[in-house]
């Protein structure tokens, strides 16, 4: 406890990292100030009531990833769905449209071109989504009977549109500002914000079900014991590697040798990290959430198909965090340069040929440890649904929000530990620094 305490005080005697933290730190107050500021033309008490009536269905999981936002129809009710949404079609168009893979290996220059389009892509698709919420909020009532929008019509809809699009903008541009100037990856730190701003809330909602009887007292310290289990085993796949043996050949330079040293590659087992989460969730819940709102036999079918606990959108919502556990560790690991770089700088894997054998064998290696990550994903993503069917109890802390919660924990406490090593302080890891000298 005291050395983590000793770390945490050195965060602050980097000048540097003293200021991307709190650079993060306010704008992410910024972010929190930004959702208690609500969309006009709207009766509050009667959206939360029906809120409370969809607890748990696919609103609620919707009002989950805006941090609580849809719930009350703030100006950050979108969230950043839209932009994760635009940066997944940007991502696999990409793949298929050979002028944005040009692009896409010009460098900088085309990173901000295709940073570009996604922002584009962004207002569009919070364009759509904003009017699909500005009409079926229209046409809906609250338990009690409430309309929750007093004067429906062209203006509700239009003023709709452009609050929530300008939100989600000024969201995207916090989270690009995070990225750049503060720490972590500000998109998912937005998302993880908007999760653990909720578990005071759930917190006491589990102590009223307790004290009212709805919930026994077992069966909470079970779940209770199960979080902490899936917790750790998400921390153990997050930081589970596959180490490949690289030896570097002896190269003799003028009077100098170099080279003739053992090291290895680590490929870990989970490469994409949360990114697969979050990608499958806003790819499943923008048609979702669209069809919800449109009065109609057929999309009211689509809406119930994708509901969470459905079998459907049990086998789709599981089939996309394993295809984006592929696709992004496709994106972002590239066998065929590393095996050009070893060669380059005479290094060799024992036992494999250098060049193309070396590309193959890392891709093989890749593809097969990245199958149990992905799978795992998919499971604990899916693992809330089954407990509430099991159980017949709220299960509010867990799967997807857990996944993203420590995904993103870990990372950015990863990014900070660099920071710290790099100017020869001790960081969060030290046992595990010491243990391995």
């Amino acid at each position: 406890m005291i050395e983590g305490l000793q770390s945490f005080r050195n965060i602050f005697k980097i000048p540097e990292l003293k200021r991307r933290v709190l650079m993060t730190l306010g704008l992410l107050a910024a972010y929190r100030l930004g959702a208690h500021v609500p969309t006009p033309g709207i009766d509050g008490a009667a959206l939360a009531q029906f809120f409370d009536q969809v607890q748990g269905t696919l609103l609620g999981m919707v009002d989950l990833f805006s941090g609580g936002n849809l719930r009350r129809l703030t100006v950050f009710a979108l969230g950043i769905m839209p932009y994760i949404s635009a940066s997944i079609i940007l991502q696999l168009l990409t793949v298929v449209i050979p002028a944005l893979e040009r692009l896409a290996k010009e460098g900088e220059a085309g990173k901000k071109k295709i940073t570009q389009y996604t922002r584009y892509g962004t207002i569009g698709l919070s364009l759509v989504q904003s009017f699909g919420i500005a009409v079926g909020l229209e046409s809906m009532r609250s338990p009690g009977g409430g309309v929750i929008v007093p004067d429906p019509g062209w203006g509700f809809r239009l003023l709709t549109m452009i609050t929530l699009t300008t939100g989600t903008a000024l969201i995207m541009w916090l989270g690009e500002q995070i990225s750049e100037k503060g720490i972590g990856n500000g998109i998912s730190l937005i998302i993880f914000a908007g999760i653990v701003v909720r578990l005071p809330s759930a917190i006491v909602s589990s102590y009223t079900l307790i004290a009212t009887g709805e919930l026994k007292l077992f069966v909470f310290l079970g779940l209770l014991i199960m979080m902490l289990g899936v917790t750790a085993a998400v921390v153990v796949m997050q930081e589970g590697q596959r180490k490949i043996p690289v030896q570097y050949a002896k190269r003799v330079v003028g009077r100098r040798i170099y080279g003739g040293q053992s090291t290895h590659i680590p490929l870990r087992v989970n490469t994409a990290g949360v990114i697969p989460v979050i990608f499958a969730s806003s790819l499943i819940l923008f048609p979702a959430t669209l069809t919800r709102f449109i009065q109609h036999p057929w999309m009211q079918a689509i809406s119930q198909a994708l509901s969470p606990g459905q079998f459907t959108y049990t086998l789709i919502y599981s089939g996309l965090i394993i295809f984006f556990a592929y696709f992004y560790t496709a994106i972002v690991f590239n066998p065929i340069d590393l095996a050009d770089n070893m060669k380059k700088y005479g290094g060799f894997i024992p036992g494999v040929r250098p060049g193309k054998k070396t590309a193959e064998y890392i891709d093989r290696t890749l593809t097969r440890i990245t199958l149990p990550g992905a799978v795992f994903l998919a499971l604990i993503s899916v693992l809330p649904d089954f407990l509430i069917r099991w159980f017949n109890t709220p299960f509010f802390f867990g799967g997807t929000s857990l996944l993203i919660v420590v995904g993103v924990a870990l990372d950015t406490v990863r990014q900070m530990e660099s920071h710290l090593l790099m100017r020869n302080y001790e960081g969060f890891l030290r046992k595990k620094a010491k243990a391995r000298a």
